[in-house]
């Protein structure tokens, strides 16, 4: 496998893991009137397929990134997932306050990555 795609398969994987988990804990929210332990299960079913991309996203990344710059490239994937997910599937606004947060959130990931103490 070349560096490169060493390099950006796991952001790949990341991205398609996250949508999956943001899907089990949240898609749910949508969904009135099932029993809780459904929902549960539906959910455990989803995270499965997170797992299935998540490790494998992790074991390959390793050979690229060191394990604190995985997690905060799978911290800012999240957030990035779950503002798409939350306008298109949940219909709700990203506000002034998230983007805000979420951009602290990504300054806190280019730190781990390129900071001035690194």
């Amino acid at each position: 496998m070349s560096q490169t795609w060493t390099a950006v398969l796991p952001i790949l994987l990341l991205v398609a893991s996250n949508v999956f988990m943001t899907f089990a804990w949240y898609g749910q929210l949508n969904v009135e009137r099932r029993a809780i332990w459904l929902i549960v299960l539906i959910s455990w079913g989803i995270a499965f397929f997170e797992y299935c991309l998540a490790v494998p996203a992790n074991r390959i990344g390793r050979l690229v990134y060191d394990p604190a710059e995985l997690k905060a490239m799978q911290e800012v994937i999240t957030l990035a997932v779950f503002a798409v997910f939350s306008v298109m599937w949940l219909k709700e606004p990203v506000t002034v306050n998230h983007a805000v947060g979420f951009a602290f959130i990504a300054l806190g990931a280019f730190f781990v990555f390129k900071g001035p103490f690194h």
